[in-house]
């Protein structure tokens, strides 16, 4: 059974430096007080006058659902809101293939997005695409036919990649609030904020992108063989100021022990690594298996301090919109932006990083309903001020000329964001429908 100074000091430790490695994770403090009896119906509750914080808030099989309740309460709004508060918008009649932008809103879980597309010169976009591919397909099979190989440098990419574009932010952001969060997010389901690192002789085991995105693809796979369950999640990649990368997943980890769904089961196969130990143990040894290093000292400190897993930072995240923030936060601080610097091994053509963030198991959930111009235009003005009215802020590089001596001197300066300078754009919300709504009532 816990001590009274476990239960106190495990509230004020923070989740990250207690789950590395094989260490304490922040799941496992929910119990503080709680004792370690086996049998949930005879491990007594939490001590009388202490306070269980969210860091240390631990959630075993038994635990106490109200106290599951208090410390995480998701506000994600479901899928089938969506196309309910799409019905209550008004109509335009439908596209007869005229040439012309078409204004549309399109709603989504966290997200209300203007936008006026020309549908025509998009059929003829897609169809130019499908045109090129035919012919890049042809072309590589007349050279396989001929020469019996692929040309070496088809598939290598020239561009020299440094940094996260704001582009590429922007999709994100958006991607996170237009995502269906129920099979994440549910009573009883805790997220966790799960961090994979590298050893210090990184560049022996993660030579280029295209390496970490296997390790990701065998985490995955051993993921699915060991809790029986798919990989459900949002990851994103950044890099340390040694340039080691890092992936930070948000996702729900699973309870119990690794191997148990095999053995309850009788399904006879092999045993793997990682079988029997719970999930912050699993990690560890599963990642450190799958990087490999082949120095066992590094591989040994690779195995104590190379994951870490953060049911604070996961809890955090109770919206859409907070989730979108969590992983943008590091592009809106002058102090967190090297995250986003490609390390210089990475900087090579055919070694880039690939895709800064993706997402696994999770689907889109939007609806698109096309307007007349009059209330396009009003849509634009009432989020313009919306957004205005949050005075959300973001970090620019302001270009300062001397004009005695020319010097061109740059600073990073802190400026309100401005939404919808061209009748188009979107904004990320705590909840897509009842803002839609709203919008709704409005015109009406």
């Amino acid at each position: 059974m816990y001590r009274l100074r476990h239960e106190t000091d495990a509230c004020h430790v923070g989740a990250s430096s207690g789950s590395r490695g094989r260490g304490r994770t922040g799941a496992e403090a929910l119990e503080c007080g709680g004792g370690g009896a086996a049998d949930p119906a005879t491990r007594p509750g939490p001590a009388q006058g202490l306070v269980i914080c969210a860091i240390s808030a631990r959630v075993s099989d038994g635990g106490a659902p109200d106290l599951v309740d208090r410390l995480w309460r998701p506000a994600f709004p479901a899928a089938d809101l969506v196309s309910a508060a799409a019905g209550l918008l008004p109509r335009r009649e439908a596209w007869d293939g005229h040439e012309g932008p078409r204004p549309r809103v399109v709603i989504g879980p966290g997200v209300l997005a203007l936008e006026a597309p020309d549908l025509a010169r998009r059929e003829r976009a897609a169809e130019r695409a499908v045109s090129r591919r035919r012919a890049d397909v042809d072309a590589l099979a007349a050279y396989l036919t001929e020469h019996g190989e692929l040309p070496a440098d088809e598939w290598s990419s020239s561009r020299e990649i440094t940094g996260w574009s704001r582009r590429s932010r922007a999709r994100m952001v958006r991607r996170l609030a237009e995502l269906d969060w129920s099979p994440l997010v549910g009573p009883g389901r805790i997220p966790a904020m799960i961090t994979l690192t590298y050893p210090g002789d990184w560049e022996a085991v993660a030579p280029s992108g295209r390496v970490v995105k296997d390790h990701l693809r065998a985490l995955q796979l051993r993921w699915r063989r060991a809790w029986g369950t798919p990989l459900i999640g949002v990851w994103k990649l950044e890099f340390q100021r040694r340039g080691a990368p890092h992936i930070h997943i948000f996702t729900v980890p699973p309870r119990g022990r690794a191997g148990e769904l095999r053995r309850i089961t009788r399904v006879r196969k092999r045993s793997a690594v990682g079988d029997g130990l719970p999930f912050h143990e699993w990690l560890s040894v599963v990642w450190a298996d799958i990087v490999g290093h082949p120095d066992p000292e590094e591989r040994r400190r690779h195995l104590a301090a190379g994951t870490g897993v953060d049911y604070a930072e996961g809890m955090r995240a109770s919206d859409p919109r907070r989730l979108a923030v969590y992983f943008t936060k590091h592009g809106t601080f002058r102090d967190k932006e090297y995250q986003h610097e490609v390390p210089e091994l990475w900087r090579r053509p055919g070694h880039g990083p690939g895709r800064f963030w993706g997402y696994w198991g999770l689907k889109v959930a939007t609806a698109a309903v096309e307007l007349t111009w009059d209330d396009y235009i009003m849509f634009a003005r009432t989020l313009r001020r919306y957004a205005r009215s949050q005075r959300a802020l973001a970090v620019v590089t302001v270009r300062r000329v001397d004009t005695r001596t020319g010097a061109v001197r740059e600073r990073r300066v802190r400026r309100r964001v401005r939404r919808f300078r061209r009748q188009a754009g979107f904004l990320v919300v705590r909840d897509g429908p009842a803002m839609a709504a709203a919008l709704a009532r409005l015109l009406a």
